[in-house]
């Protein structure tokens, strides 16, 4: 596809070039002569005669032919473009879609907000505004919301599941984990039910989006190659300072995967210094906010860590980490935990898993990272990061590039407690299995591992998911495989039953789907470190947050929020 898209884009260049060249019939005819006799067999002629002869005429003719020439060949080479397939995230279509996107901002911002903006707001959004908010006061209109929406679900779940009643399972499931939640809540009496409802909600219709609807899925699949591609440039930089083995042929982790990091610190900086990043968290905030209630951090970090991953989309709000209460910590350790980067997407691919899965797997965690996380640690304190509190960042650099390089050696700091937390948090985990397989063979049991242990204690979850009973235990040790080792390790398990046929469909979908995210040790310690590396303030939060195991029990119940 982008072997046809060259071939058209150097196609359209020599258009172009044909066009603008001088016309060999137009120097024939202006040379014939100055009083404008010229023949009446050619448009030009008639065109001159018209307008009266000089030189007017043979000064408008050229323009007045290349704009008719410009028009038939651009015609032309559309049409004969159009007549092929078109593809909107390859090719030529991804060109077309690409420039509709920029028109439509370009119109929007240029011409519709500046003639009728300001005249929209005041006269339409501010009297929407008014009476939904006169009407929410009213409790019989929250209580005929409420019951409409949750019969508009029941309807299409049972439309739905009608040929497969067991999915309902699932349901079921659901409940239980939201229980598990109120249950285990720091503050139960302090709970924003708007914001967990609306989580759910919000997830719900993301489910039917991209998992039942066939365009959905595949429009956040092109998105999501795209932000990868974008990312993956970082690999280019990385394999000239530590070569193609390092970096592409083994794959070392801390020499592929976390110079990205430089690169999209440098980005971060760039888009600060422009104001470009100021603006998004702002415009995104006002949105998510209306719908959740949760400050403009919170949302900003729940969906950048879709496609950015978790150490990544933390410079999205780089600036506020100092001002962030427990609660949003939670919720930014909690999305970083529920979600993967899509720079590492193709390595799940690598071991067998589903990319359409993947994808719409981490886009739907987002919302229940937000749901409970809020569940489990509710806000008790006033937040310093709304849209009517927060600051404008001042800008310490004074041109693009020191704002480049000093975005590519902050991105130091950060690496290297990634690295430092990794080496101490996996160490610990083997030196525990040690200790365990040691008592084990003492007693008879060579596979007394941590590993073993929650594959049997994560059974019943793997039940209430929707896993059929008899692959409960196989699922069940995959999901803690992954919570004490780390995901590359499930994926690479699972792909090794998914070739020996242990899995069922089903069952592959929902293994799939519960071990999309960061939820290990190591993942841990990269959380700490990259948090306490921007924000030195916030650590003894963050010793508070884990030890008291308010995101551990997040991450591992969020992502069975699933309606399947």
């Amino acid at each position: 596809s982008e072997g046809r898209l060259f071939t058209h884009f150097g196609e359209f260049t020599g258009e172009l070039h044909n066009l603008f060249s001088p016309s060999p019939f137009y120097h024939r005819t202006t040379r014939q002569s100055v009083h404008g006799r010229y023949s009446t067999h050619s448009h030009e002629a008639s065109l001159c005669e018209l307008l009266g002869s000089g030189t007017p005429c043979r000064s408008l003719f050229p323009y007045e032919y290349n704009l008719g020439v410009f028009k038939a060949r651009v015609n032309r080479l559309l049409m004969g473009r159009l007549n092929e397939p078109l593809e909107l995230c390859h090719g030529f279509g991804s060109l077309i879609a690409f420039l509709g996107i920029i028109y439509f901002f370009i119109i929007y911002f240029v011409v519709v907000k500046r003639l009728i903006g300001a005249w929209f707001e005041r006269t339409v959004w501010d009297r929407v505004a008014k009476v939904f908010s006169k009407l929410w006061t009213m409790i019989w209109f929250r209580c005929c919301l409420v019951i409409a929406v949750f019969a508009a679900i029941a309807v299409y779940l049972f439309i739905d599941t009608r040929d497969d009643p067991s999915r309902l399972i699932s349901l079921i499931g659901l409940f239980i984990i939201l229980l598990l939640g109120f249950v285990f809540s720091a503050h139960p009496g302090r709970i924003n039910w708007r914001t967990v409802s609306t989580g759910l909600l919000i997830q719900f219709i993301f489910g039917v989006l991209f998992i039942r609807w066939t365009p959905g899925r595949q429009a956040l699949q092109c998105f999501s190659d795209k932000v990868a591609t974008f990312l993956s440039y970082g690999v280019e930089g990385a394999a000239f300072a530590f070569g193609d083995l390092l970096v592409r042929t083994e794959g070392v982790f801390a020499f592929s995967t976390l110079p990205v990091i430089f690169f999209f610190s440098m980005l971060v900086e760039i888009l600060f210094f422009w104001g470009a990043l100021q603006w998004f968290v702002l415009k995104l905030g006002q949105v998510l906010r209306a719908a959740t209630g949760t400050t403009v951090c919170e949302s900003v970090i729940a969906v950048g860590n879709v496609f950015l991953g978790m150490t990544e989309s933390i410079l999205l709000i780089k600036p506020y980490l100092a001002l962030q209460t427990p609660s949003e910590l939670h919720v930014v350790m909690a999305s970083g935990f529920a979600t993967v980067s899509g720079t590492i997407l193709a390595s799940y691919i690598g071991f067998g898993a589903e990319p359409a899965h993947l994808v719409t797997a981490s886009v739907m965690s987002a919302p229940a990272a937000v749901c409970y996380a809020k569940l489990l640690l509710p806000e008790t304190k006033r937040s310093l990061t709304t849209v009517d509190n927060i600051q404008p960042v001042e800008v310490e650099d004074k041109s693009v590039l020191s704002a480049a390089t000093r975005g590519a050696t902050n991105g130091i700091a950060l690496v290297l407690n990634i690295i430092a937390n990794i080496i101490a948090f996996v160490a610990f985990v083997a030196f525990v299995n040690g200790v365990l397989g040691y008592c084990g063979n003492l007693i008879g049991s060579e596979n007394f591992t941590l590993e073993w242990i929650f594959g049997k204690v994560f059974i019943p979850l793997a039940w209430v998911m929707g896993v059929p009973w008899e692959e409960c235990e196989l699922v069940g040790s995959l999901i803690g495989l992954k919570t004490v080792v780390n995901e590359f390790v499930a994926y690479q398990r699972m792909g090794e039953m998914k070739r020996e046929g242990l899995l069922s469909p089903r069952a592959e979908l929902i293994a799939t789907y519960s071990l999309c995210g960061f939820t290990n040790p190591g993942s841990a310690g990269i959380m700490i470190g990259a948090i306490a590396a921007m924000a030195p303030g916030q650590r003894e939060v963050l010793s508070s947050l884990f030890a008291n195991l308010e995101d551990w029990l997040s991450d591992r119940f969020l992502n069975s929020l699933q309606f399947y």
